[in-house]
């Protein structure tokens, strides 16, 4: 392939999906990652700061690591693992594709909340990956409503990929919805968005969104950033870019209690 003259990631994904291109996309940059083209699509991405197709599949504990495992061993060959799985009954044909095409997703809007960095191209290399792939502008229409629903409801993306937060004090009347109890059960003061959704094994697009609604119901607060020193920092609590007619609700200790709710009735919700 000739030397690309793109003159940032998506007009490069463009140009190769022109080019009807199948090999690899190494992106460098915070977090960086891989993108996986086959004839210009987007089959498959993996990056630090979302969780793939296979780690939602093992971490929700859809797929036992035993069962994981002999699958892997009875067919090596990521590009083929997925009709393997489909085959043996471990998921669904529609599911899988539903899993695959999700984290192609949530891989390129975690991969645009970082500092931007140059990319180089190399050979096809194996991977899960939906089939037969995701259009480029349509994963780059995608990525850019994201980021413009998390800024209009919070602030700069960026900046709530980094923040911690920590138990509210909000009351919920009935039961609280079995999603927005796992990621409470993980909201601990030293958690991110990006290391509660490798813990759920959920993209990390919608943890986002959960912990902005969450705040908004008290369930949730943002932690107060410090100084190097490890001092509180005096700093506005309020992200850059984001505007509350009330302004920032106050942060409290870390030995405030969890928010006093009525028991679940029922299955978790989705």
């Amino acid at each position: 392939m000739k030397a690309s003259v793109a003159r940032n990631l998506p007009a490069l994904l463009l140009e190769l999906r022109e080019e009807g291109f199948s090999g690899t996309v190494r992106v460098s940059g915070t977090p960086g990652g891989t993108i996986h083209l086959r004839d210009g699509l987007v089959g498959a991405a993996e990056t630090p700061g979302a969780p793939t197709a296979t780690s939602t599949l093992l971490t929700s504990g859809r797929i036992g690591d035993e069962a994981w495992l002999a699958a892997c061993a009875a067919q090596p060959d990521p590009d083929l693992l997925g009709e393997h799985l489909v085959a043996d009954g471990l998921v669904g044909g529609a599911e899988l594709e539903v899993i695959c095409t999700a984290a192609v997703f949530d891989a390129a809007f975690a991969m645009s909340l970082g500092a931007p960095g140059g990319w180089e191209l190399s050979d096809r290399e194996p991977a899960l990956r939906a089939r037969p792939g995701v259009e480029p502008r349509r994963l780059t229409d995608e990525t850019t409503r994201r980021i413009s629903l998390l800024s209009r409801l919070w602030g700069p993306p960026g900046e709530l990929a980094r923040v911690r937060p920590v138990p509210g004090t909000g009351v919920v009347e009935g039961p609280l919805s079995g999603r927005h109890e796992d990621i409470l059960n993980q909201v601990n003061g030293r958690r991110t968005a990006r290391d509660i959704a490798f813990a759920l094994g959920r993209g990390l697009y919608a943890v986002m969104l959960d912990l902005v609604r969450m705040e908004t119901l008290g369930l949730l607060r943002w932690e107060t950033p410090t100084v190097p020193d490890g001092r509180p920092s005096t700093a506005p609590r309020v992200p850059p870019g984001r505007t509350t007619a009330a302004g920032p609700p106050p942060v409290p200790s870390r030995t405030e209690p969890l928010p006093r709710r009525k028991p679940r009735g029922g299955e978790k919700g989705g």
